[in-house]
C-alpha cells in the first residue's frame, strides 16, 4: 500500500439532510472542493482546516458528494487491492430535508468500510481468511470510498439523465429506517453491498411487508451479518463464530445463512449458489452473458427478447448471487429449499460453474418475487449498473424502475405462456385446465412460466372446480362439470359420475358445502352437499336489471342498492350434521320489485335438473364464438361466461369480462377487476385466468387494491 501523501481526512457522518452542516476532521490545512458524483457539478470551493464544517446548501440535490481536499491524486480504475480511495478524498450522501423522491437509493459504506485497507493487519476485515484481519472498523478514519472498480458509479450517473427523481441514503440510515423507507415507493440498492446489520435486515424486509418494493440492482448481497457500536461509528464483523463474543447466536456476524437468517429470503438469492471471479481473473466476467428464462414476463417488456435468447454480455460479475432451481420441461424453477421465497420467480439465468478455477463456480439468476404487499426484483450481479450502455440492460432496468416506483401497471402478471383454456380450477398447488381439445391439464399454481403437463382426456367437461375441505361425504378433490348435465369427480386417474346437474353448463363453483352451476341460459343454481336436488339462484344481472330477467334492453339501474335474498335460500344442509340455513334463519319474503328482478326456471329446466331427462345436445363450449353472447347494450353485462369461488365467497364473470362478488346471505356486488380470458379460478387470495390462445395471467388480491374484499 503506498504511504499516505497530503492531507487526511474523514467526515464525522456517512450522510446529512440538506440545510445542515456537516463536520470534517483534516490532518491539516488544504483547499477543498465538493462535486456531486451524479453529474459532476462542482457545488462548493473554498479552504479548510482542522475542525471545518461544510455548510450543506438548502438547494443541493439529493445526492452522493465527493470532498476532495488538495491536489487530486492518481486512483484509476483497478482490480481489489489496487490503488485505495486516496486519503484526501471523502465521500458523503446529502439526505432530503423533506422525503419527498418516489425513489431512494442507498449508497454501501459499510461494504466501503470493510475494504478499506484490505490486506493491512489490523485495520482491514480482509483479507477473509487471514489471521491478523481485524474484527472491528471505524468510520473515524481516511479511505470509506468506493473501491477501484467504482461498481456503483454507473447506476448513479444514468439516473438523473434517466428522467429519474431520486433521494440517497447511506445504508447505515437503514439500520433504523423504517420511518425513512416508507417515505418513498421504492428502494434501491445498488453494486456491492455485502455488510448489513440486523436492524437494516429489520427495516427492509417490513418496508416491502407494508407494501414498499425493492430492486436489487447488485451481488453478493447481505453476505455478512455485521454490528454496529458507538453510535454507528464502529463496524463490527468477525466473520468467525468461535471469536464472536456475542451471546445472542442471531447475531453472530458470520454469514447471514450460518446466522439462520438467509440472504435470500431477503433477496430471492444469495452468492451461496451464486459465482465469483477475482484477482487477475477479473475480465473474464466481461465475457459473461445473461439467458432469457421469462422473456414475455412485464421485466422484459420492449426488449424484443424471446426465450433463450442472450443479453446483457459484462454484466454479470465480479460476483453473481443465485436462487437454487430445477428444470421443468425447460423452464427454471426455483425449489425454494434454502430461503428462497416461493414467490420466486426466475426471468434470466447464467451457467457459471466454470469459474471454478477462478473464484467461485456456481450461477446466475435474475428473478422477481413477492411479499406482503411489496415486490423485489433483483439483477443478482454487481456490475449491472456499469452496463447500462447496453439497451436491454437499459430497457429493463427502466422497466423495474418505472413499475415499482409508481405502482403502475398491468396487475394481471403472465404466468405462462398462450394456450386454448376452456376451464380452470385450484386444487392445492395444482392448476388444472380443459383445453379446447377437451382434455385435463395440469401444472403447479405459482408464478414461473411453467408448461402445461397433459392428464388425460375429459367427458366433455365445461368447467371445473375444487373445494376447500371436505365434508357431508364429499372429498377434496377436482370436480367437473359437462355441458350434457353431469356432475363428475376426478380421483386423480378417472372420473365418476356423481349426481345429474342443469344442462348446457357454463361454470362451475363450489362455497360452503355447496356446488353452484351456471348455464348458457344465464341461470345459476345450487345443490347442497349431501343432497340431490338444484335450487336455482339469482345472478348478479338480474339482481342490479330492470324489467326481471335479462333481455336485449337489460341495463343496470341507476344508483340502484343490490337486493340483499340473492343467496340467502339453500335447500337441507348437511355438513357433520348441522342444522339447514332455513331451520337457523328463515329467509325475508322478497318484495313484488324484487321477485320481478329473479328468474325462475321454467317447468322443463327443473325436469332437467331433478332426476328428469338430461336433454339431447351439449351447447358449445364457453369461449366458443357461436355460444358467446354479445353484450346486450350500452353499459350491460351480457350474460354470465365464467363462475368462481373463494373461501365461501362466490365470483361471477359476466359478459363484458367484469367481476361480480356474492356471499351466501349477502347479495352481490361489482368488483373493479376486469379478467383478461374466459376462464378463470378464484383460490388463495389470487385469481387466475386464461382463455382462447391467451397467455395465463395471474392476479394477487390486496396487492392493487382494486374490488376490495369486505
Amino acid at each position: 500500500m503506498t504511504p499516505p501523501t497530503g492531507v487526511r481526512a474523514y467526515a464525522t457522518a456517512t450522510s446529512c439532510p440538506q440545510g445542515a452542516r456537516l463536520p470534517f476532521v483534516l490532518s491539516g490545512p488544504a483547499p477543498v472542493e465538493v462535486t456531486d458524483m451524479a453529474d459532476g457539478r462542482v457545488v462548493h470551493t473554498g479552504d479548510a482546516a482542522p475542525g471545518w464544517e461544510l455548510p450543506i446548501g438548502a438547494d443541493w440535490p439529493s445526492s452522493l458528494y465527493r470532498a476532495r481536499f488538495g491536489p487530486e491524486q492518481p486512483w484509476p480504475p483497478g482490480l481489489p487491492g489496487d490503488t485505495p480511495c486516496p486519503d484526501n478524498e471523502v465521500f458523503f450522501v446529502v439526505r432530503e430535508a423533506v422525503p419527498a423522491a418516489p425513489i431512494l437509493l442507498s449508497i454501501p459504506f459499510t461494504t466501503w468500510q470493510a475494504y478499506n485497507r484490505a490486506g493491512v493487519p489490523g485495520e482491514s476485515v480482509y483479507w477473509t481468511e487471514a489471521p491478523d484481519r481485524a474484527a472491528r472498523v471505524t468510520f473515524d478514519r481516511p479511505g470509506c470510498g468506493p473501491p477501484p472498480e467504482r461498481w456503483e458509479q454507473g447506476l448513479i450517473e444514468w439516473l438523473r439523465p434517466a428522467g429519474y427523481d431520486v433521494a440517497y441514503c447511506s445504508n447505515l440510515d437503514l439500520h433504523d429506517g423504517l420511518d425513512l423507507l416508507t417515505r418513498h415507493r421504492m428502494l434501491i440498492v445498488n453494486g456491492h453491498d455485502e455488510y448489513w446489520s440486523a436492524g437494516m435486515r429489520d427495516s427492509v424486509e417490513e418496508y416491502v411487508r407494508r407494501g414498499g418494493n425493492v430492486a436489487f440492482f447488485s451481488g453478493n448481497t447481505c453476505w455478512w451479518q455485521i454490528r454496529l457500536e458507538d453510535g454507528g461509528r464502529t463496524m463490527v464483523c468477525h466473520r468467525d463464530p468461535v471469536s464472536d463474543p456475542v451471546e445472542d447466536p442471531r447475531l453472530a456476524t458470520v454469514e447471514w445463512s450460518a446466522a439462520g437468517r438467509p440472504e435470500n429470503s431477503l433477496t430471492g438469492v444469495s452468492f451461496r449458489a451464486g459465482a465469483g471471479t477475482w484477482g487477475p481473473h477479473m475480465p473474464r466476467m466481461l465475457e459473461e452473458s445473461y439467458t432469457a428464462r421469462f422473456a414475455s414476463h412485464w421485466v422484459f417488456d420492449g426488449t424484443g427478447l424471446t426465450d433463450g435468447d442472450k443479453f446483457g454480455q459484462g454484466c454479470l460479475g465480479y460476483e453473481t448471487d443465485a436462487a437454487e432451481f430445477e428444470e421443468i420441461g425447460g423452464v427454471p424453477r426455483a425449489t425454494c429449499r434454502d430461503g428462497t421465497p416461493p414467490t420466486f420467480v426466475v426471468l434470466a439465468t447464467a451457467d457459471l460453474r466454470h469459474w471454478a478455477g477462478y473464484g467461485q463456480g456456481g450461477m446466475a439468476t435474475m428473478g422477481v418475487y413477492t411479499s406482503g404487499l411489496g415486490t423485489v426484483f433483483t439483477a443478482a450481479t454487481v456490475n449491472w449498473g456499469n452496463t447500462l450502455h447496453d439497451p436491454v440492460v437499459d430497457r429493463i432496468t427502466r422497466n423495474v424502475i418505472d413499475r415499482l416506483s409508481t405502482g403502475a401497471g398491468d396487475p394481471w402478471e403472465v404466468i405462462g405462456p398462450e394456450a386454448d383454456i376452456r376451464a380452470l380450477a385450484a386444487l392445492g398447488r395444482t392448476l388444472y385446465a380443459v383445453d379446447a381439445s377437451g382434455d385435463l391439464l395440469r401444472r403447479e399454481l405459482c408464478g414461473q412460466n411453467l408448461p402445461w403437463e397433459p392428464v388425460g382426456p375429459t367427458p366433455g367437461v365445461r368447467a371445473l372446480a375444487a373445494p376447500r375441505e371436505a365434508a357431508a361425504g364429499v372429498p377434496v378433490a377436482l370436480y367437473g362439470v359437462t355441458g350434457t348435465g353431469r356432475l363428475l369427480h376426478f380421483d386423480g386417474a378417472h372420473w365418476h359420475d356423481l349426481v345429474t346437474a342443469p344442462a348446457d353448463a357454463t361454470g362451475l363453483a363450489i362455497a360452503d358445502c355447496t356446488f353452484y352451476v351456471t348455464t348458457a341460459s344465464d341461470l345459476l343454481w345450487r345443490l347442497t352437499f349431501g343432497t340431490t336436488t338444484w335450487h336455482p339462484t339469482p345472478t348478479p344481472q338480474e339482481t342490479t336489471t330492470y324489467g326481471g330477467a335479462l333481455g336485449d334492453s337489460a341495463r343496470q339501474a341507476p344508483g340502484a342498492t343490490l337486493p340483499t335474498q340473492g343467496i340467502a335460500t339453500y335447500g337441507e344442509r348437511a355438513k357433520d350434521g348441522a342444522p339447514s340455513l332455513a331451520e337457523t334463519a328463515p329467509t325475508r319474503p322478497t318484495s313484488p320489485q324484487e321477485t320481478a328482478t329473479i328468474r325462475t326456471a321454467s317447468p322443463e329446466e327443473t325436469a332437467t335438473t331433478n332426476g328428469g331427462p338430461l336433454g339431447d345436445g351439449a351447447g358449445p363450449a364457453p369461449g366458443d364464438a357461436e355460444g358467446a353472447a354479445a353484450p346486450r347494450g350500452e353499459g350491460a353485462a351480457g350474460g354470465v361466461r365464467g363462475l368462481g369461488a373463494m373461501n365461501g365467497r362466490l365470483f361471477v364473470l359476466d359478459g363484458r369480462r367484469r367481476l361480480w362478488s356474492g356471499v351466501p346471505g349477502q347479495g352481490w356486488e361489482p368488483l373493479e377487476v376486469t379478467v383478461p380470458g374466459t376462464a378463470f379460478a378464484a383460490h388463495a387470495g389470487m385469481l387466475v385466468a386464461g382463455g382462447r390462445d391467451l397467455p395465463l395471467r395471474l392476479f394477487r388480491w390486496g396487492r392493487t387494491t382494486p374490488g376490495r374484499l369486505r
